[in-house]
C-alpha cells in the first residue's frame, strides 16, 4: 500500500487541481467556449506524473551536496536533519521564523530570476524550450518542465539559502509555494491583480513571457515579484493588451520522449 501513495497522491492532486481550474478558467477566465481538450493535454499530464515520482526524486539527491557541506563543516549532524531538530546556524538561524520565510522567499525568487535569464541563453535553451513549447497555455502547461530546468532551479535557489544558515526546513518551503503559484500564473485567465500588477506577478504578466510575439521575448522573468524584472529592464505589461500566439519560434518535438531527448542531442551538435 505505501508503494502506490504517491501514485494515488499524484491523482488526487490532478483531479483536484482540474477541478480548480475548470472552474476558474471557464467561469472566470478565458476559456469559454474553447475545446475541453486542449492540443498537448495529454502531453502535459505526462509531465504531471514525470515530476513529482521521477524528477522530485533527482532533485533530493542533488540537495544531498549542500547538506553534506554542512554535516561535513560541522554545522549540522545527519541525526539533527533525520529528526527535524537542525533549525540552521549562524545569526539568520537566530531570527523569528516569520522573518526567515520572508527573506527565504524574496531570495529565492532573486535566484530564480536569474536562473530563468540563464536558461533563455546557449545550451540552456533547449531544456527550457520545452517549457515554452506550450502552444495553449492554461494552468495545466506549468508542469511542462525538463527534469534539467527543474534540476538546476532548485538547486540553485535552495543551496546558498542552506549554506547561509536559514532554517532548513523553512527554506525547503518554498519549492511548494513557489510550484503553486506557478501554477495560477500559467491559468487562462486576463487577471494583471490591478493595483497590485507592479508588486505581484499575475497570470497577464507570466503569459506574455510565453507570448510568441517579437516585443515580449525575454521578459518577464521574475516568479513571484516583478520588481526583479523592473530592476533590470526586462519587465513588459503594456496596459489594456493580452498575451496571444504562444510557443516557441522553432520546431520541437511533441511528444514526452522527443522532448526529453531533444535538449541532449542539441547539448552535443546534433538537431
Amino acid at each position: 500500500m505505501k508503494s502506490s501513495s504517491p501514485l494515488v497522491g499524484v491523482v488526487l492532486g490532478l483531479l483536484i487541481l482540474s477541478l480548480l481550474f475548470l472552474g476558474i478558467e471557464r467561469g472566470l477566465g478565458r476559456r469559454r467556449g474553447k475545446p475541453h481538450f486542449r492540443r498537448g493535454w495529454l502531453l502535459d499530464v505526462g509531465y504531471f506524473f514525470l515530476t513529482p515520482l521521477v524528477t522530485k526524486a533527482i532533485v533530493r539527491l542533488a540537495l544531498i551536496v549542500p547538506l553534506g557541506v554542512l554535516v561535513g563543516l560541522g554545522l549540522a549532524e545527519v541525526e539533527g536533519l533525520r529528526t527535524r531538530e537542525f533549525a540552521g546556524f549562524g545569526p539568520l538561524s537566530r531570527q523569528p521564523l516569520w522573518l526567515q520565510i520572508v527573506e527565504i522567499y524574496t531570495l529565492s525568487d532573486f535566484i530564480g530570476y536569474w536562473t530563468h535569464r540563464l536558461f533563455h541563453r546557449g545550451k540552456w535553451w533547449p531544456f527550457h524550450a520545452v517549457h515554452h513549447s506550450s502552444e495553449d497555455l492554461d494552468w495545466l502547461s506549468s508542469v511542462r518542465v525538463h527534469p534539467v530546468n527543474d534540476l538546476v532551479n532548485k538547486f540553485l535557489q535552495v543551496s546558498p539559502l542552506l549554506l547561509l544558515g536559514f532554517n532548513p526546513f523553512a527554506t525547503l518551503s518554498a519549492a511548494p509555494f513557489f510550484t503553486l503559484y506557478a501554477i495560477l500564473l500559467h491559468a487562462d485567465v486576463d487577471w494583471d491583480f490591478g493595483p497590485l500588477r507592479g508588486v505581484l506577478a499575475s497570470p497577464v504578466f507570466h503569459r506574455w513571457h510565453h507570448s510568441r510575439q517579437r516585443e515580449a521575448w525575454d521578459k518577464n522573468f521574475a516568479g513571484f515579484l516583478p520588481l526583479w524584472d523592473r530592476l533590470f529592464g526586462t519587465d513588459y505589461m503594456p496596459a489594456g493588451r493580452f498575451p496571444e500566439d504562444f510557443g516557441i519560434p522553432e520546431e520541437f518535438p511533441c511528444d514526452l520522449l522527443g522532448q526529453m531527448t531533444r535538449p541532449f542531442a542539441r547539448l552535443v551538435g546534433k538537431k
